[in-house]
């Protein structure tokens, strides 16, 4: 994975710095974090949705989830103050790359119907949010030893300006756009 580091330095940075009119590369966007999380909703109450959703999340990122808590209760959904609600991973570093590559080159390509992704799952600020229906596309994730199925939602956050400028990069990373 460290060769994917190299390919991004030597050949997506100059590629995006071209395509964008970039004089400086010092301003070319860049990922900055990817955070993923699963929401544990109404489930929360079985201990045994939780403890599945922590094994994924934690075999999937090679990093410990934290628990993240409601910060104020709401009747109507059945959520009191300092409940868990969900769980979340932030990837930085070495471990931010290899999953990336591990997501362009391994995961989309083994979801089912996969067509490609829409160019307006990038947002205005150019930070692409990508929600998974089954957590079973991870290549970590077995389908015997499953129990619960459950989603889970990447967020890829760069230092784009733009929603354009966030399309380009995603789309010399690898991603596989919809052409629309």
């Amino acid at each position: 994975m460290e060769t994917f580091r190299k390919e991004i330095d030597t050949k997506i940075t100059p590629a995006v710095q071209k395509a964008l009119g970039l004089k400086n590369r010092l301003a070319v966007p860049r990922v900055t974090k990817i955070t993923v999380n699963i929401g544990l909703n109404a489930s929360s109450k079985d201990s045994k949705f939780k403890d599945s959703a922590l094994d994924a999340l934690t075999r999937i990122t090679g990093q410990k989830p934290v628990e993240t808590k409601a910060r104020k209760s709401v009747s109507g959904f059945k959520v009191r103050e300092g409940m868990v609600v969900g769980l979340k991973v932030t990837l930085r570093g070495a471990r931010m790359y290899d999953f990336l590559y591990k997501l362009i080159h391994v995961t989309l390509p083994r979801i089912r119907d996969f067509q490609g992704l829409s160019k307006n799952l990038v947002d205005s600020t150019g930070n692409l949010s990508i929600g998974f229906k089954e957590h079973l596309a991870f290549p970590e994730i077995r389908s015997d030893e499953i129990e619960v199925m459950h989603g889970l939602q990447v967020t890829i956050t760069t230092t784009a300006k733009t929603h354009d400028h966030g399309v380009t990069l995603f789309t010399h990373f690898g991603f596989p756009f919809i052409n629309k």
